[in-house]
């Protein structure tokens, strides 16, 4: 199964996502920032990711949250290009019958075995960039 994002650039270093289903994320690098930028959204889909997978066992298990939040801390290299050597998850969560082994235990299935997100950005990645020339936007018409 394949996922396709369009981005287009909206000027300065702003820039609009959108899946093939229309839902959009605004990705933001310039000064004034009124998205978030393309290092911390990385951040985002992690912790999303996992989040999901954490709530879904925890339900599971009969021990539903019911205050949980994830913090996620990555950690850069000084040298460019920048990537993430080390990324911290931590995982924030109250609920009746809900305790650190069990929760420790739903984190670590999500990071191991169901987070997508994870998985990838444990593994080796193929990425190709392909060149094309871009057609001019149509004009409006009056």
């Amino acid at each position: 199964m394949n996922k396709t994002m369009h981005v287009t650039w909206l000027g300065e270093q702003r820039y609009a996502a959108q899946n093939d289903t229309g839902q959009q994320l605004l990705i933001d690098n310039s000064g004034f920032k009124v998205g978030v930028g393309p290092m911390e959204s990385l951040l985002a889909a992690l912790a999303t990711c996992t989040a999901y997978d954490v709530v879904e066992v925890m339900k599971k298990r009969r021990t539903p949250l019911a205050h949980y939040r994830v913090e996620v801390e990555g950690e850069r290299a000084e040298e460019h290009p920048r990537r993430y050597t080390r990324i911290t998850v931590r995982h924030l969560a109250s609920g009746e019958g809900v305790t650190a082994d069990s929760l420790s235990r739903a984190a670590h299935l999500s990071h191991e075995h169901y987070c997508s997100v994870a998985a990838t950005l444990n593994s080796e990645i193929v990425v190709e960039a392909a060149l094309e020339e871009a057609p001019e936007p149509e004009a409006a018409h009056a």
